[in-house]
This record gives structure tokens, C-alpha cells and sequence, in this order.
């Protein structure tokens, strides 16, 4: 959370932004990545283990069906779990030095105020996208237990598996675009600004309907990324959540104003 954060008693400034402004806050994430390196690392190295520890566990509960749907669910939660690379970010920005307890004692505070109410919101987002991902998995191949090879050559091999992942891959699509429409830049806002969650998920919404196209590039670009980091299997997270992260909080600053705050 930002050390004594202005309370906003005004209405907040959305900007315009262009294409051109995507490319520019994806190198800013990759420099404030550079200049940070070993924290980004670090608590990229977190997510990416955590990643894999759910995976292990839906394989021992036998519901490598929900592999897919949660490995690209990551992105749900990548807003809030990206949190402490936005006070990296903010730290660099003001040319303040960074140091481990602080870093972390601002981790730890992630759930205080209103920015516990977005990763709630964010996290029933996740739920509800697994839960639709079962439902369709059930629905088209019944209450078979596929070991995963199994699920991906009847899914691959089929017309009703290609018919599944058509129909899932869309649900996930207008679900990803929904939560990333409300958490754009809704995360960055509640830890940098003393406003409630309800003004911070609006505001993101506002500057996705002012800026369709850029924002629509910066939702693709952040796809691709977790795409990759899913063809890594999620090794590439290490590298890719920290950019993202960082990308993030230039993306709060550049469109949302006053940027004096």
C-alpha cells in the first residue's frame, strides 16, 4: 500500500491514450524489471511455484480437466497477485531506494482497505470461470475420468471435442475480457489512491470504453504473454508477471490523471 496515500474528493481523470502508448509502458515494465531484476525474480519465482502447486493438486484430486481452464485462469488474478511490483514501480519512480521489509510489509498489507474487496472480486471471477469450464467438460463428455492425454486426444480428434473447445475457449474469452475490463487498472488505483473499490472497478471500465483499441491491444498483449508463459510451463512467468505487473502501474499513470498524485 502507498505510504499515506491522497484521499481523491474529486472525480478522476480518464485519458485518451493510443496504440503507441502500449508499446511505451511495456518497455517502461521491462526497464523497472531490469532495474529490480532480483525482486522480480523473486516473487515472479512465487507465482510461477504456486501455478505448479495447483496444478499438482487438481492431477492428485483427478481433475486434470480443469489443468487448462485454471493455467489460463492465471490471468483473472495476475492484477491483484502483480501488487508488489506496483510498489516497485512507484519506489523507482520516486528514486527511492528499495529494501526487503518494506517490499514486503507492503505484500502482506495487499488485504487491507478496499484492495482486499477487488482480489475477492477478482478471485470469485476465477471460481466462476472454473466452475463454467467443469460444467462444459461434463456437459460434452459426461462423468468420464480422463487421465490428460486421454482429454486432450479426444478433445483434438473429435467433432464434438474441436465443438468443446470452440465453445470453451469463447466463455473464456468474454470472461477474461469482463474481469480485465473492471481490473485494468482498478489495482494500481486502490493501492496508489484512498478511494473505494467501486470507484476504482468503474474508472477501470471508463478507461476501457474511452480507449477501445488500445486497451483491446493491451488486453491481446497480455494473452499472449500468459500464452507463452503456458507454453513455458509457466517458466516464463518468472519474467512475464513482473513485466506485466510493472506495465501495469505506467498504465495507471499514464491514463489516469492527475498524474501528480
Amino acid at each position: 500500500m502507498a505510504d499515506n496515500p491522497p484521499r481523491a474528493t474529486h472525480a478522476l481523470e480518464i485519458k485518451k491514450i493510443t496504440t503507441r502508448d502500449i508499446a511505451d509502458i511495456l518497455k517502461a515494465g521491462f526497464d523497472d524489471f531490469r532495474a529490480a531484476a532480483r525482486y522480480c525474480l523473486f516473487f515472479g519465482g512465487i507465482y510461477a511455484i504456486g501455478g505448479w502447486l495447483l496444478i499438482l493438486l487438481l492431477f492428485h484430486f483427478d481433475m486434470p480437466y480443469l489443468v487448462y481452464p485454471l493455467a489460463v485462469g492465471f490471468a483473472l488474478i495476475a492484477p491483484f497477485i502483480a501488487g508488489g511490483f506496483y510498489f516497485i514501480s512507484h519506489q523507482l519512480e520516486e528514486k527511492q531506494p528499495l529494501n526487503w521489509a518494506k517490499t514486503f510489509a507492503v505484500v502482506r498489507s495487499m488485504f487491507e482497505r478496499d484492495l482486499g474487496w477487488m482480489a475477492l472480486v477478482t478471485g470469485f471471477s476465477l471460481f466462476i470461470w472454473l466452475d463454467i469450464a467443469a460444467f462444459l467438460t461434463f456437459s460434452f463428455f459426461g462423468f468420464k475420468l480422463f487421465t490428460l492425454p486421454e482429454l486432450i486426444h479426444e478433445i483434438m480428434t473429435t467433432s464434438r471435442g474441436l465443438i468443446f473447445l470452440l465453445v470453451g475457449n469463447t466463455a473464456g474469452v468474454l470472461i477474461s475480457f469482463v474481469v480485465f475490463s473492471y481490473s485494468a487498472v482498478s489495482f494500481p488505483l486502490l493501492y496508489h489512491r484512498d478511494i473505494d473499490f467501486i470507484t476504482a472497478l468503474i474508472t477501470s471500465v471508463k478507461l476501457v470504453i474511452k480507449n477501445p483499441l488500445p486497451m483491446a491491444l493491451w488486453c491481446a498483449t497480455i494473452a499472449v504473454l500468459i500464452a507463452v508463459s503456458l507454453l513455458t510451463g509457466l517458466l516464463a512467468l518468472f519474467v512475464v508477471l513482473p513485466v506485466l505487473g510493472h506495465a501495469t502501474w505506467h498504465l495507471y499513470r499514464k491514463a489516469i490523471g492527475p498524474t501528480t498524485l
